[in-house]
């Protein structure tokens, strides 16, 4: 393994610090301190409104203070399903100046997803858009919410807007009226009923859950991940320090990354409070939209996924505006194809580098310095305080020399502390305080890490070892080809074939010959895809990952169902 101290001299930027001293404050002392050092500053920009973080602050404390009188208790699970508004920032703080423990929902979710986060969790309040009514009102009882806070998307939105909202959505079909019964309670109503007096408590910071995290589910069912506040302080001040030209109190972030995830929560949400930064907040990830907020508002930050900056470098129309305000992007979630990083520097001025992490870790372990050594294709070197290497997958513990492929592990104070409910599963994943991450990864001699792939998504042909990701990369090179995923698919003579399914740039037509044509040429014959099918979209997570075993499992029932 390398050295990391005699590394970071040699190649992290100037001003970022090996080691930090993390503050000693609760996950809520983040947006508390900001309000008290920039209590005018803007703290959330959404659809044209705006609150500064004392007005912030001011709802977080009523909130709280609501929060508490319903009965919730220091260490209570309290669900949060909402998308990026006022309104999610305002729960998530209030949860936690409450004493609670995050619980953060997809809004995609359906019912069975619904059902299982919140009994696995054992959540009995939620904070819901009033949108979600119909399926809520399906699992509720079933699940055990005995009471759920409802808000309407108009309830932040700035005038005209808030009048407006209502005559669209009910032309829409999509106006809610939640019905005043029992359990029901409105987010409006309890920030007018309680003023901003919050209980007081005390956190042991290395113990004490700030979120119960669940995992994508990408690779077997969706389990919490123990976050403490001290591993979520700890994140967010890693991230912070990672930007050495960050301006405490000047930046402005776009958050278009969901913070339900703990990619937006840590690197934009809990960030933005650690700087005292403005959040920009977009509901869901739009290119048009994206475009017109970058020039409106001018964000300095842009932490994001792949996909988004694909959207942008490809939108025929990108250049009438302004985006060169983007300072710096941290991509994660994916693999950063090389091209779509270097397009993207190209039309902003900033600077994008990829970075790694899981939820596991809060989620962000390594990144490549904004302004050091790059190396393109790799995830770069560990945070401030995070130690990695790469071990041989069957043993878990002989170190793999440099340049040779095996397991990522890591270990720093970002780690969390096991999964909720799970301790079989906690001993599997953290061992002898290193976290096995179950991505495949080579390291080189200078401590930059690559991705290789996950480990369960290895395709294993004619006995060699073929790592999608790489037939990604190659594919991505494709002036034509817009996104690209490989797969392993059955096959009666090597045991599994690649298969990749690609999708085209607008206006681009290719055959699957000419696609493995190209793939001959830039790849060992062993690695060449058998097979392509053309698709307008991939599947992926709402960060943005690709699932392939979704569109593995596509393919083996379509096999079956052939004969």
């Amino acid at each position: 393994m390398p050295d990391f101290e005699s590394v970071w001299v040699k190649n992290y930027s100037e001003g970022v610090p090996r080691h930090i001293d993390y503050p000693g404050i609760p996950v809520h002392g983040l947006l508390e301190e900001a309000a008290e050092r920039y209590p005018n500053n803007v703290a959330t920009i959404f659809m044209g409104g705006k609150l500064t973080y004392r007005q912030l602050l001011d709802k977080v404390y009523r909130f709280a203070a609501a929060l508490a009188a319903l009965g919730v208790r220091k260490g209570d699970r309290v669900a949060i399903m909402l998308p990026n508004s006022p309104q999610m920032v305002i729960a998530y703080y209030g949860v936690l100046k409450a004493g609670g423990v995050v619980v953060a929902f997809n809004p995609l979710y359906v019912e069975r997803e619904i059902h299982h986060q919140v009994t696995d969790s054992g959540s009995k309040v939620m904070i819901a858009l009033d949108l979600l009514f119909g399926r809520l009102s399906k699992v509720r009882e079933g699940a055990g919410l005995e009471k759920i806070i409802w808000t309407s998307m108009k309830d932040f939105l700035p005038f005209p807007l808030r009048q407006l909202y209502p005559i669209k959505a009910k032309k829409d079909g999509t106006y809610v009226e939640v019905p005043p019964t029992a359990g029901n309670y409105q987010l409006t109503d309890l920030l007018k009923q309680y003023g901003p007096n919050p209980p007081a408590y005390e956190f042991d910071l290395a113990e004490d859950l700030c979120c119960l995290q669940y995992t994508g589910g990408t690779t077997g069912v969706s389990k919490g991940c123990m976050l403490t506040h001290r591993n979520m302080v700890v994140n967010a001040t890693q991230v912070y320090r990672w930007y050495p030209e960050t301006k405490p109190g000047q930046e402005r972030i776009m958050t278009v990354l969901p913070l339900f995830h703990s990619y937006g929560m840590t690197c934009c949400m809990n960030l933005s409070s650690a700087i005292g930064a403005s959040m920009i907040l977009i509901p869901r990830f739009i290119v048009e939209d994206i475009l017109k907020a970058i020039d409106k508002w001018k964000p300095t930050l842009f932490p994001g996924a792949p996909t988004m900056y694909i959207a942008i470098n490809n939108h025929l129309d990108v250049k009438k505006y302004d985006l060169k305000s983007v300072g710096a992007c941290l991509s994660g979630s994916a693999a950063l194809p090389v091209e779509v990083q270097k397009r993207f520097e190209e039309i902003t001025g900033g600077y994008l580098s990829e970075g790694y992490g899981l939820s596991e870790a809060s989620p962000v372990t390594h990144s490549n310095p904004l302004f050091g050594n790059r190396k393109a294709g790799s995830i770069g070197l560990p945070f401030p305080d995070t130690v990695s290497k790469v071990v041989d997958p069957d043993t878990g513990d002989k170190e793999m020399p440099v340049g040779e492929t095996g397991e990522l592990i890591l270990k720093g104070p970002q780690v969390m502390k096991g999964y909720w409910n799970r301790p079989d599963e906690t001993k599997e994943t953290l061992r002898n305080g290193w976290l096995y991450t179950g991505d495949i990864a080579k390291m080189d001699e200078d401590g930059y890490t690559y991705i290789v792939d996950r480990k369960k998504e290895l395709i294993i042909a004619g006995g060699f070892n073929i790592y999608p990701r790489e037939i990604d990369e190659v594919l991505y090179e494709h002036p034509a080809i817009l996104e690209a995923a490989a797969v392993g698919v059955p096959d009666e003579y090597r045991g599994e074939a690649v298969k990749v399914f690609v999708v085209l740039k607008p206006g681009e037509h290719l055959a699957a010959e000419e696609v493995i044509d190209y793939c001959k040429s830039k790849l060992a014959k062993y690695k060449v895809p058998k097979y392509v099918e053309f698709r307008s979209e991939l599947p992926r997570t709402f960060v943005g990952k690709v699932l392939r075993r979704v569109l593995a499992e596509e393919e083996r029932k379509k096999r079956e169902e052939a004969g």
